[in-house]
């Protein structure tokens, strides 16, 4: 503290002198003077200012790491796939013929039985009189040997008629017997054929695609070119839709049959739908190195479509 009274007093300028030696200095001198005290003050003020208080410490943040997740953490094994539907037919018609008539539409819900198309059947449907005019025709026949028959043994039995006379009427009735049983049998094969040119709904399903229109050909084989069809429609059962999802190799042996599994659907991520494991198709991809897994939908669903995108995730079993 003395050191800093001492330089302060040193400093000190005697305005008397300065009064008295003012006329005799030069502005140059006087200048420089001036300057010097400035300095001198400013580098006395630093050295005189007190030291600014130390900062306070930075609080210490303990740091904590999560463990990184496994890859397929336990309760989590996920799969990804698609709705499948296993009852699904694209419906044909058993014969050649030009198509008349389509009864469906996309969209449209059918019952097993139910006629979706009609071919043009003129001839089949000629044809068909015919066979059961001439079963009608052999049936009379048979009915009128039949009479004859049954007349002639009652005569024989009262010595009215021959023995060679009551064969000849059973031989009659054999003959018109057969007959009629063959114009029967052509009868039928021709209604069984006439019904063929009507194509049915092989079961209860709903319409999802349909392929052809009236005035084509439509053909159980297809011919080649694009002048005639096989199918008419398609339809889906669907109380079989269910999902099919590719299961890493290195993750299969967590799948088990009847597991319970939360399906979500990409067009609906927010609803959880129960479903269960029905089976694992005892096969591999090897370019995949993925096993195909079946799984059946608990609850039916309205929403639910063939070929639309779905994620799975396989719940273990509680302890």
């Amino acid at each position: 503290m003395d050191d800093k009274t001492d330089l302060l007093k040193s400093l000190k300028i005697d305005r008397s002198e300065t009064a008295q030696a003012r006329a005799g200095l030069s502005p140059a001198l006087a200048i420089s003077l001036a300057a010097t005290s400035l300095g001198v003050g400013a580098a006395l003020g630093w050295f005189l200012k007190p030291a600014p208080p130390a900062p306070d410490a930075a609080p210490v943040i303990a740091s904590t790491t999560a463990p990184a997740p496994s890859a397929v953490p336990a309760g989590s094994l996920t799969a990804s796939g698609y709705v499948v539907a296993r009852r699904q037919a694209t419906v044909a018609a058993e014969v050649t013929g030009l198509l008349t008539e389509v009864r469906v539409e996309e969209g449209q819900k059918v019952k097993a039985g139910e006629v979706l198309a009609v071919l043009e059947s003129t001839l089949a449907r000629a044809d068909t009189d015919a066979a059961i005019a001439r079963a009608a025709s052999a049936g009379a026949d048979l009915a009128e040997a039949e009479r004859i028959l049954r007349r002639t043994r009652e005569l024989a039995k009262q010595g009215f008629a021959s023995d060679a006379a009551l064969t000849d009427a059973q031989a009659r009735y054999s003959a018109a017997l057969a007959t009629r049983n063959a114009l029967k049998s052509d009868a039928d094969r021709a209604r069984a054929q006439l019904d063929r040119y009507e194509i049915r709904a092989p079961f209860d399903g709903v319409v999802v695609n349909k392929a052809a229109q009236p005035g084509e050909i439509i053909s159980p084989v297809s011919a080649g070119g694009g002048f005639t069809r096989t199918g008419v429609c398609t339809i889906v059962d669907m109380a079989s839709l269910e999902i099919e999802v590719d299961v890493s190799e290195a993750y299969i042996a967590r799948v088990f049959e009847g597991q319970k599994v939360e399906a979500v659907l990409d067009a609906y991520p927010d609803e959880r739908l129960p479903a269960r494991v029905i089976a694992t198709i005892p096969a591999a991809d090897r370019a995949k190195a993925t096993v195909r897994v079946r799984i059946g939908f608990e609850q039916s669903d309205p929403r639910i479509l063939p070929e639309m995108a779905i994620s799975v995730r396989f719940l273990d079993p509680v302890a």
